[in-house]
């Protein structure tokens, strides 16, 4: 099973190099990858994103926060692991058969580190979304909030701010 899973997501990224290399600049630019997490729909910039990979295994670190799940091996690479959906404040989703690990790329500095998303729905493009605002209360990491023709919201998030944030890096219980 857990061989299936990495095909598929080695056929995602692929894929998605592929979709990605026929485009031009400004094309990517107004793409961004979208996923599921906390029962809210999420943004992020391809920038921002440093790859998506299944949830790998996560050795447990004593006497941090409930929303930090851990340490991960990621070919050779040590990662924190954080569920995004306990970080919002929410229910935790667990990490499930769809659940990602969305690293974070070069923007966040030398931060490693990853957040645990629901599952990834693919790229969006910003011209068919319309702009809706910022509530007044939004976290300096929120980005623009987006409306979908389905009347579904989309909140894009800049993770090179989230990677800076206070209470994201004080992980200490």
């Amino acid at each position: 099973m857990a061989r299936a899973a990495k095909l598929d997501l080695r056929r995602f990224q692929q894929e998605l190099a592929t979709r990605l290399a026929g485009k031009t600049a400004a094309q990517v630019e107004s793409s961004r990858l979208g996923f599921a997490c906390g029962g809210d729909q999420w943004l992020v910039r391809l920038a921002d994103a440093g790859e998506v990979v299944a949830v790998p295994s996560v050795t447990a670190v004593p006497h941090t926060r409930p929303w930090h799940v851990g340490i991960a091996n990621v070919r050779g690479n040590l990662y924190s692991v954080i569920d995004f959906a306990r970080f919002l404040g929410r229910e935790s989703e667990g990490v499930g058969a769809q659940a990602r690990l969305l690293i974070f790329g070069p923007r966040a500095g030398d931060l490693r580190a990853g957040i645990v998303v629901g599952r990834v729905l693919g790229l969006r493009n910003l011209a068919e979304l319309a702009p809706s605002g910022l509530a007044a209360d939004a976290p300096a990491w929120f980005a623009q909030r987006w409306m979908d023709a389905d009347g579904r919201s989309w909140q894009e998030i800049d993770l090179s701010r989230l990677a800076r944030d206070d209470a994201f890096l004080q992980i200490g219980a």
